[in-house]
């Protein structure tokens, strides 16, 4: 040890022994943060595997969610066509186009009464004259005429009028 003090007021082993004071806490510092950023990369990495997890169950249920909606999609277009088609079959059946004109005169009557305020109290009498001749024709003599030449029916009401215009002429 006494050999040890002689050298120990030099300056270089003062700059010595500060430099690998200095280099032993560099290397501390440097295992330090090799550490905490080795526990940095693995809670990265493991959280990257749990997001990737959640990923793929997103993406499983997306999946599964739009093939749900796409069969659905496929069957109600399937249900929409044969909709269609049975609409226009139905609109084709005969008596339809009866129908669909009787609901568009019932709604035309309809507006004629509010519009024009003479042509309720005619229109109900000749409403009134229809059903008692409709009841009259459903029995009796006209029931079965009507049945075996179907126009007489029909030309029974207009013929009077005819004649009753052709008066008023002369």
């Amino acid at each position: 040890m006494d050999t040890l003090w002689p050298i120990i007021p030099h300056p270089f082993i003062w700059g010595l022994a500060l430099g690998l004071l200095l280099t032993a806490f560099v290397w501390k510092s440097s295992l330090t943060a090799k550490g905490t950023l080795k526990r940095e990369i693995n809670r990265l990495q493991s959280e990257g595997r749990e997001l990737q997890g959640h990923l793929n169950t997103q993406l499983k249920i997306n999946a599964s969610g739009n093939n749900t909606l796409e069969k659905d999609l496929n069957e109600l277009r399937t249900q929409n066509e044969n909709l269609r088609v049975n609409l226009a079959s139905l609109q084709n059946k005969p008596g339809r186009a009866e129908v669909r004109q009787l609901q568009i005169t019932e709604n035309a009557v309809r507006i004629m009464r509010e519009q024009a305020p003479g042509f309720a109290p005619a229109w109900e009498q000749a409403l009134k004259r229809a059903e008692s001749e409709h009841e009259a024709a459903e029995g009796g003599l006209k029931k079965l005429m009507r049945k075996v030449i179907p126009g007489i029916g029909t030309s029974h009401a207009t013929a009077p009028a005819e004649e009753h215009q052709k008066t008023e002429e002369a």
